[in-house]
């Protein structure tokens, strides 16, 4: 995230993690900027009012898919901190992310909780009641005259697969995003500029992706020669990209085991497959990286070659999943960077995401994000 919001041309101001791991890889690649290794719920966010722009990721697992979702009832839930540092700090806009399962019938309440907080982040929420009364509150107050009357935001929740927006891998996530409303302004989110059909056409039709890899010609799957055959008319999405694939992002990487010179591209041995443990495949995108290494559920951070065969992705090829530079370097192990990895936002999602958001706030290239 944080790489991406860099590179929409955000200046940071502070950075708070609480992991000391990811602290210093941070620390490691951007010694400039100003990092703080600590809980976020004991950080005074005052000092900041003024900036432009509030972004994070509060943690997922309260709402992943493969953990135990206890969401509001899990201590790891940092969205109440999310609300008090827009609370705090009033900015123009805010950005967080967070999981696709979050967006489950089971969370739907809790979402429109956190969202009618984001829109009234000074609506002063009891300690004494739960959630579910606070809720109540809000939604009163959201229906109420008195609803303007103070700090205000637009908000609005989006999902979106990275690999529609040219991140190999198919990553879905949640975006809460929103602006002060006295700015009035007008946004969308962005719109996708790659997608599986126009891959589809350069794989099978007009083989472009082959020719650009040098590999020989592909044959589609019975699943997909319905699809096949709706891409053929040759004025179909000529205004969008494919989406990149595992071969794409690994283009100009050698065989981990045959190189000793690349950062973090290292051979991990080990790789096995077993019913539902199966990797990814070279040519579609990655399936969504996991904060593990050896275990994860899906086999998520192993390669599967049109052999059948398998084995890891090193750190380096990961992180080319997650779309960082190559000059980003992982000074931990690779069990730990991995973790860093599974967690991180995709830098150019990010990129994306932020620029549009950065095109509405007013004068925000002569201040601090």
């Amino acid at each position: 995230m944080a790489l991406g919001l860099n590179q929409a041309g955000f200046e940071s101001t502070a950075f708070f993690e609480w992991n000391m791991q990811a602290c210093q890889a941070l620390r490691h690649n951007r010694p400039a900027w100003h990092i703080v290794n600590s809980d976020v719920r004991h950080v005074d966010f005052t000092e900041f009012q003024g900036v432009d722009l509030v972004a994070g990721g509060p943690p997922c697992q309260p709402f992943s898919m493969g953990g135990k979702a206890r969401g509001y009832d899990d201590t790891r839930d940092m969205f109440p901190q999310a609300v008090r540092a827009v609370r705090e700090i009033q900015p123009s806009a805010f950005l967080f992310e967070n999981v696709r399962g979050l967006m489950r019938p089971g969370f739907s309440n809790y979402v429109e909780f956190i969202r009618l907080q984001l829109t009234y982040p000074d609506f002063p929420v009891s300690q004494n009641v739960d959630w579910e009364t606070n809720l109540h509150r809000l939604q009163a107050h959201h229906s109420s005259e008195r609803r303007t009357d103070g700090l205000t935001y637009q908000v609005s929740i989006h999902q979106a697969d990275a690999a529609d927006y040219g991140v190999p891998q198919r990553r879905h996530r949640v975006f809460f995003i929103g602006f002060r409303s006295d700015l009035a302004v007008g946004w969308s989110f962005p719109k996708p500029t790659h997608s599986q059909d126009a891959l589809i056409r350069a794989q099978f039709v007009d083989g472009s992706y082959c020719d650009q890899h040098g590999i020989p010609p592909l044959e589609p799957s019975p699943r997909l020669m319905k699809r096949v055959e709706r891409v053929r008319n040759p004025d179909f999405l000529d205004t969008i990209l494919p989406w990149r694939t595992v071969r794409d992002a690994f283009r100009d990487l050698p065989d981990p085991r045959t190189q000793k010179d690349i950062p973090n591209h290292v051979y991990q041995p080990g790789a096995r497959t077993y019913p539902g443990h199966t990797g990814s495949l070279l040519d579609e995108p990655s399936k969504a990286l996991k904060a593990g290494d050896h275990g994860v559920p899906g086999g998520e951070n192993m390669l599967r070659y049109p052999n059948g065969k398998v084995r890891y992705f090193t750190v380096r090829e990961s992180a080319r999943i997650q779309t960082f530079p190559d000059d980003f370097i992982f000074p931990g192990s690779w069990t730990e960077s991995m973790r860093q990895l599974g967690n991180a936002v995709p830098v150019e999602l990010a990129r994306v995401v932020a620029s549009s958001i950065a095109a509405k706030i007013p004068h925000f290239q002569t201040e601090k994000a």
